[in-house]
């Protein structure tokens, strides 16, 4: 892999930490899933932008994997990292850990695939690469 493409991979790697209020909890007092999924999509969304910079919107989402519960009161970070870039297309793998407030415990609960496309003033699709 050229050393370029390994450079703005890496520097796109995003992360974004949140604490689960109950606010944001369904009536088990876990983190509700669409507001799991809308942080997933919008740090997706920043990885995207920070690898292209370019105008990019979500085409899809696939296998959104809600394997652990995240209770209330759980401070939470949300890690978008492009995982493949096509020609005018790239993939965003999001992962949520749950980290317990008051002990060092932490594990993924989450994980879930994003895939934008580059677009240009008029909405059409265009290269991701220049």
């Amino acid at each position: 892999m050229d050393n370029n493409l390994q450079t703005r991979l890496d520097e796109s790697v995003t992360r974004v930490f949140k604490v689960v209020f109950p606010n944001t909890t369904n009536h088990y007092d876990t983190l509700f899933g669409g507001t799991a999924m809308q942080l997933m999509d919008e740090v997706a969304f920043i990885a995207a932008t920070r690898f292209s910079r370019k105008r990019v919107v979500t085409v899809s989402s696939s296998r959104i994997d809600f394997d652990k519960p995240i209770p209330a009161d759980t401070i939470i970070e949300i890690v978008g990292r492009v995982t493949r870039v096509g020609n005018t297309s790239l993939e965003v793998v999001v992962e949520i850990f749950k980290e317990e407030m008051y002990s060092p415990h932490r594990e993924q609960a989450i994980k879930g695939t994003f895939t934008f496309v580059a677009i240009d003033e008029h909405k059409r699709p265009l290269p991701v690469l220049d």
